[in-house]
């Protein structure tokens, strides 16, 4: 499939305010390691293998042990390979990203606003909300993984 428009280039604006929240998250406290599962969850969930190319280089450039990436797609059943902030985390991206026709839960809220303050509930969940639309500009427009590039 070959990419059918460089949005970077087209809407840098609205790219660079992305970039912008993006730079928001990171330094917002949360670690570097949970933000990065979180981004991958999505991107696996919506199927967009751009940001999932993109995240796990990352994981793995962070020091993620290779086990622990390929688990990610099965973290609630990976025993303690996830510490509980991140298994909460993902709950809570998944929640987040699989909104569909449905609310969020109140006991997906209760659960991640138990692992979380609110701050830190507020800042995972706009890193939620970027990923999600992260992909939808990546699958959109066909942006190219950089494993199918090379």
């Amino acid at each position: 499939m070959s990419q059918r428009m460089n949005y970077n280039a087209v809407a840098p604006a609205g790219m660079k305010a992305l970039g912008a929240v993006y730079g928001y998250v990171r330094q917002s406290g949360l670690a570097a390691r949970l933000i990065d599962l979180v981004y991958l969850r999505i991107s696996q969930i919506n199927g967009c293998a751009y940001c999932i190319d993109m995240h796990s280089r990352d994981l793995l450039k962070g020091g993620l042990p290779v086990e622990h990436l390929v688990l990610v797609p099965a973290w609630s059943e990976a025993g303690k390979i996830f510490d509980q902030h991140e298994k909460a985390a993902l709950a809570w991206a998944e929640a987040v990203t699989r909104l569909g026709d449905r609310a969020v839960s109140d006991g997906a809220y209760e659960a991640a606003a138990a692992a979380f303050d609110e701050k830190q509930l507020a800042d995972l969940t706009i890193a939620i909300s970027l990923m999600n639309a992260y992909n939808r500009m990546a699958i959109s427009f066909r942006a190219t993984p950089i494993a199918a590039a090379a």
